[in-house]
């Protein structure tokens, strides 16, 4: 893949929090990373630390509680709940300093003049804060609200461009029946724009290939699916457009009218994949798309994702466990833990030099082919509450070296730039 700085998906503060009784389950808390263009990025992590979940918040399965997620610089994702608890913070702030100012008692005029003035500032300053987040608040609603209806006129005006010179020629030319086809594909492709999302330029494999698939629905049905939603009523086209995918995944079109329940596994996640691919997205996110297969076919659907990935300018949000895998595959890894990403790195910075003990417990998971290797294989254990104490200083996610990032406090920042040098 060609290099690009284009950044195609920005997550800034996304929080993911679930109701729990009277608490908040964080499976989701302050994560914010980058996913450029053309690259494949790995979230890797034990079972349950929030990699799945950040998936489906991004392609808005869920609503997000808190932060922002941009794709092609348009916000396609807001949560209220952090302006909502600024506002309620900067209220419950300034109702203490009113309280302990006018419960002072004083006959002197100008420390009363001074207490009036201080209550003024106070009111000032909270009805500053207010008004910013209530604005921040109007502003998320209207982009969550509006952003599909900005992507389909920019979606219309393209292709008015495009067939504007596309008429103007068949008119010189004097083809009346170029002109007439030009104007019905137009019009097809109209209505499509028309009811097109931008989220749907993000499209996700899913873990499970049994249960991502609906058993009553052909393979035909459940590829096309996305087509005839956005639009596309030409059933020709649409069968044409199931056989290449279905040829692209290494189906052949016999399968098209079978149901899910007569493949194998694999099979069923080729399915998956094409049901993705068919809609031509500029993004996939992977989840887990090869936990459930055995060792050979692992390798068949990730050369599949490869192939796909070069084909087709795929960025890809590739979602597992194993790290052998996700070297393999991803340019840069995150790795999550608790629901916070506590490092990010190139992929091979990251195996190089792991910073966060947490990574290095992982890293020494890994099971080599090497029984004279394995014998000797010690295996970290990570104890947060013994490797870290955060009581005083706490954490937060810092650069430790050019694209290096690492969830630490200053004291932990200094011993990590030490092990570097």
């Amino acid at each position: 893949m060609e290099n690009n700085s284009e950044v195609l998906l920005r997550v800034e503060h996304l929080c993911q929090y679930f109701r729990l009784g009277h608490k908040d389950l964080k499976a989701v808390d302050d994560v914010s990373f980058e996913i450029k263009r053309g690259e494949s990025f790995g979230l890797v992590g034990e079972s349950g630390c929030g990699k799945t979940t950040t998936g489906r918040s991004i392609i808005k399965l869920y609503d997000i509680t808190s932060g922002n997620v941009y794709f092609k610089g348009q916000r396609i994702g807001a949560g209220l709940r952090s302006y909502k608890e600024a506002m309620k913070k900067a209220r419950n702030d300034a109702a203490k300093k009113l309280k302990a100012l006018r419960s002072e008692k004083t006959n002197d005029p100008a420390r009363k003049a001074t207490i009036e003035q201080q209550i003024k500032e106070i009111n000032a300053e909270l009805g500053a804060i207010v008004d910013k987040n209530r604005a921040l608040i109007k502003e998320a609603k209207y982009d969550s609200k509006n952003v599909d209806k900005q992507y389909q006129a920019r979606r219309l005006k393209e292709l008015e461009e495009e067939y504007a010179l596309k008429f103007r020629e068949a008119e010189s030319k004097g083809n009346s029946e170029q002109l007439k086809a030009l104007k019905k594909e137009y019009q097809n492709r109209c209505n499509i724009a028309k009811k097109s999302r931008l989220v749907t330029q993000i499209q996700m494999i899913f873990q499970d290939p049994i249960a991502s698939l609906d058993p009553r629905m052909t393979v035909r049905e459940i590829i096309s699916e996305g087509l005839v939603i956005n639009g596309v009523t030409d059933q020709e086209y649409i069968n044409q457009k199931v056989y290449d995918i279905l040829e692209t995944v290494g189906l052949v079109r016999e399968h098209a009218d079978r149901y899910p329940h007569e493949f194998s596994g694999g099979q069923r996640q080729r399915i998956g994949i094409a049901r993705a691919v068919v809609m031509e997205p500029e993004m996939i996110i992977a989840d887990e798309p090869v936990s459930a297969l055995d060792v050979s076919i692992q390798a068949q659907v990730i050369n599949l994702l490869n192939s796909l990935r070069e084909k087709l300018g795929l960025t890809v949000l590739f979602i597992a466990h194993d790290l052998s895998v996700v070297k393999y595959f991803s340019d840069r890894i995150g790795v999550m833990y608790f629901g916070k990403m506590v490092e990010l790195a190139d992929s091979d910075e990251l195996f190089r030099n792991p910073m966060h003990p947490y990574t290095k417990s992982l890293l020494s998971a890994i099971p080599l082919p090497d029984p004279i290797y394995e014998k000797q294989r010690v295996r970290i254990v990570y104890n947060p509450i013994a490797e870290h104490d955060y009581s005083v200083d706490k954490p937060s996610f810092r650069e430790i070296a050019p694209g290096h990032f690492v969830h630490c406090n200053s004291v932990e920042e200094e011993k990590y730039k030490a092990q570097l040098k």
